[in-house]
């Protein structure tokens, strides 16, 4: 399985007090619920790719109800060909679930055959597990997250109404997610895009085992990233110190071939002699072999005078 997949199976497994399983039921019915007219009869469904958010939302209609919902299973026709599971509720069964869970049945449209959404209502509660518990409904219905391996990171909620989507955003960033929201083709998308965020999201939704998979998934990440990035730098210097002894001894052995090393002034013709020793050392490892105390930049700075010679020589030919 996928890994959102993995943490929407980790949340069905929550057992919760009977206020936070209809809570968390209202978010799945404004996510994802439609009326629609199927063979005639008028039906609420709820449709998945996730069997075990349909037995989750099967179980709790039957608990909180005493109901037993119609289940229905199809392919989807286009990309990867999965299962789709329904959860349809009669007419006569939605008359007394939808009340329970916050709307009033009279002003719900009649359902047509492309489907009719239910107009989103603001839930009543404020007190910080009724959050979660619709946080984690909205996510089971509509959600979903990239792997924590995937290039970047990505959580996201597709809820069908603007003003859902700001309930969601609202709700996200009561907890400081700095959640975003853009509208796409069918609905609106609220979105988390760092890394630990998306770790605070799960962890208030009740997703630890996904949680600690993904925390582990993105050190390991942000490890192998430092040592990249470490290496590189390495590299970087590395071929910057063979550049320039290279240019040295370029120099050096003009000087040499020209004019003699022992015509230099004492304090140069010693770094070129030691050059010449050490072809494939390093200013500070050059700086150590050196008779009298210089530092890096005094060092370097001797290697310039002597490529001015050389440069003032070809000059005066």
């Amino acid at each position: 399985m996928s890994f959102a997949a993995d943490t929407k199976k980790e949340l069905t497994l929550i057992s919760e007090a009977s206020s936070s399983q209809k809570n968390e039921l209202a978010a799945v019915f404004a996510a994802s619920g439609q009326w629609l007219r199927v063979d005639g009869r008028a039906l609420f469904v709820v449709e998945t790719e996730n069997v075990a958010t349909a037995r989750r939302i099967y179980t709790q209609v039957k608990t909180q109800f005493g109901l037993s919902a119609e289940v229905a299973v199809r392919r989807k026709m286009r990309l990867k060909k999965n299962n789709v599971y329904g959860i349809r509720l009669t007419e006569g069964q939605t008359e007394v679930v939808l009340p329970h869970l916050g709307w009033d049945f009279a002003t719900v449209e009649e359902p047509h055959k492309s489907g009719t959404i239910l107009p989103f209502h603001e839930p009543p509660f404020t007190d910080v597990e009724s959050v979660r518990a619709y946080l984690r409904g909205a996510f089971l219905a509509a959600g979903s997250v990239n792997a924590p391996g995937s290039p970047s990171y990505h959580l996201e909620v597709h809820v069908p109404t603007q003003a859902h989507a700001d309930y969601i955003q609202e709700k996200m960033n009561q907890y400081e997610l700095n959640a975003k929201q853009f509208r796409r083709k069918k609905g609106f998308i609220v979105y988390l895009k760092e890394g630990e965020k998306i770790v605070d999201f799960l962890s208030i939704i009740g997703a630890h085992q996904a949680l600690l998979k993904f925390e582990d998934r993105r050190i390991l990440k942000g490890m192998r990233n430092q040592v990249n990035r470490l290496v590189n730098c390495e590299t970087a210097n590395m071929n910057k110190t063979i550049n320039a002894a290279v240019r040295q001894l370029e120099t050096i052995q003009r000087l040499q071939a020209t004019v003699g090393l022992e015509t230099l002034p004492a304090h140069l013709r010693e770094v070129a002699e030691v050059r010449l020793r050490f072809p494939e050392a390093n200013l500070q490892e050059l700086c150590e072999r050196l008779d009298h105390r210089v530092s890096k930049s005094g060092l370097n700075h001797r290697f310039r005078k002597l490529e001015e010679m050389v440069a003032e020589r070809s000059l005066h030919r």
